[in-house]
């Protein structure tokens, strides 16, 4: 007997469309999310009553809602959850507004299966969505639609949550996007392994070829098409180098219109729903962690974080990973890929895959949302294949969070038993310079190239052990062959500061 408080997810849904295809309507980020959280409760297979059931809802930040900064370009609902609540005829007592990162959903389910256990509620919903696409191709015709709605309720928002995310000092010098972040982290495992920018580059393109298969047969992908590693590899026009060693095609797109939505419920009411016991997936452990910030992190290349969520969920779901018969790590940019697979010593053609989506580069990167597509893939797996257990890491910012969620169709009793874990962060920081320093030794680098020309960042040791960020000075001819030929790795800088206050540095 399945005790009436253990928390199961009785529904997943996704939905999407593309610009120009049939049936395309160009919807809000409201109506997208209502969609998916429709086919959600369909998915439940329950006579009815699912929508008047759900007393907590929480909506997924879109990217534009993001930063305090930012604004939606077409407007928003004044109270997004209870927006996308209205569309499904939901009146939950509790809506809120998460805060931004891409492990937010999978520690959702975490959080509100807790509260399920402890009998605080009975069904909660993960829902979110994102419409950069449609805002992208209306604003390219002139086109402005009015997506605001004055919506009534109580909300709760939680933030923004990116204080952990500011970095300024690499902001200031350029490293102020994902792409170069991620960047200078995978160029810093590269040079533990000691490879060349073209061989890692072809180390990448065999990561991802297998991903681009599974988007390729993923009706919801954003990119269905089956690409080679060779063709993710070969810097091209049109498969530009954004950041070194990033082409374009293997860095995460933003450009979707997705929604996907999680509920879940005790099973006590989702006996009384009449939820079908083959809808019913377990949740067998969540864990969360978060990391230093970049400039702070002993190994530039690491992130222990991750991987202390990863190795606790399967401690608690009690299983190895060569149990695990479903994976989807996320995978923005490789390098979060590649740290799972060097701890558990995976290789990227793995029988069982690394993604279920298709992975942020190729099924589409939803924002903070895209696990919960991975989730709901996870969902499905699992269901059709009784008794299998499924993986999913779950990351946000620059490696900054990551939680991890293991599901089965196999009871997971959480009477007395905590499968849900927020771990301890780390305390062991590098100390950052917080003054000019004369001289760097490089331990990492990116050069961000654009329309405006190239530009080189670098993050290195001063002689006192302190982390040191600048840019490298391109127009200097040793600097330049350094930086350009990939191999800066062990340089020593003489550093300046300009008149705006950035480090430059040139080699010694």
């Amino acid at each position: 007997m399945i005790a009436d408080t253990t928390p199961v997810i009785i529904g997943v849904g996704q939905y999407s469309e593309r610009v120009g295809q049939p049936g395309y309507e160009a919807l809000s980020y409201m109506d997208l999310a209502g969609r998916a959280l429709g086919a959600a409760i369909a998915d439940s297979g329950a006579g009815g009553g699912v929508a008047g059931a759900i007393d907590t809802l929480a909506a997924i930040r879109a990217f534009e809602m993001s930063r305090p900064d930012r604004k939606p370009p077409f407007g928003a609902a004044s109270n997004v959850p209870r927006a996308i609540a209205k569309r499904v005829g939901a009146d939950p007592k509790r809506a809120i507004l998460t805060t931004t990162g891409g492990q937010t959903n999978q520690q959702l389910v975490g959080e509100f299966a807790s509260a399920i256990a402890a009998g605080e509620s009975r069904c909660a919903v993960i829902v979110g969505s994102e419409a950069i696409s449609t805002v992208l191709a209306l604003s390219a015709k002139g086109e402005i639609p009015d997506w605001s709605e004055e919506i009534e309720g109580d909300l709760e928002d939680q933030g923004f949550g990116v204080e952990e995310l500011m970095e300024p000092t690499l902001f200031m010098h350029g490293a102020s996007g994902a792409i170069p972040l991620y960047a200078l982290a995978e160029n810093a495992r590269r040079a533990r392994l000691g490879l060349g920018l073209e061989e890692y580059r072809r180390e990448i393109g065999k990561l991802f070829a297998p991903f681009t298969r599974v988007a390729a047969a993923n009706p919801h992908s954003a990119a269905p098409v089956e690409r080679s590693a060779e063709e993710l590899a070969t810097v091209t026009d049109r498969n530009r180098i954004v950041a070194e060693p990033y082409p374009r095609m293997t860095v995460a797109r933003d450009q979707v219109n997705q929604a996907a939505a999680i509920i879940v419920a005790s099973a006590g009411l989702a006996r009384e729903l009449g939820v079908p016991r083959d809808r019913w997936v377990h949740i067998h452990a969540v864990t969360a962690a978060t990391e230093l910030k970049l400039s702070q992190r002993p190994d530039l290349a690491g992130n222990p974080a991750s991987l202390a969520s990863v190795d606790a969920a399967l401690g608690r779901a009690g299983k190895g990973i060569g149990e695990i018969a479903y994976l989807d790590f996320y995978s923005c940019f490789a390098i979060p890929v590649f740290n799972q697979c060097d701890h558990f010593g995976l290789s990227a053609d793995d029988p069982r895959g690394l993604t279920l989506t298709g992975g942020l580069p190729f099924f589409g990167g939803a924002g903070n949302n895209y696990s919960a597509h991975a989730i709901a893939e996870a969902v499905q797996r699992v269901r059709r294949d009784r008794g299998s257990f499924a993986l999913v890491g779950a990351n946000g910012g620059w490696m900054s969070k990551y939680a991890t969620g293991i599901y089965s169709t196999e009871p997971a009793d959480w009477s007395g038993i905590d499968r849900f874990a927020v771990l301890p962060k780390a305390t062991d920081k590098v100390p950052v310079a917080k003054g000019p320093v004369e001289c760097a030794v490089v331990e990492t680098y990116t050069i961000n190239r654009g329309p405006k020309g190239a530009e080189a960042i670098f993050i290195g040791r001063s002689d006192a052990g302190e982390r040191v960020v600048g840019n490298a000075d391109l127009s200097d001819p040793a600097t330049a062959e350094a930086f350009e030929s990939g191999e800066p790795f062990g340089k020593r800088l003489r550093l300046t500061q300009d008149e705006r206050g950035r480090t430059l540095g040139q080699v010694v």
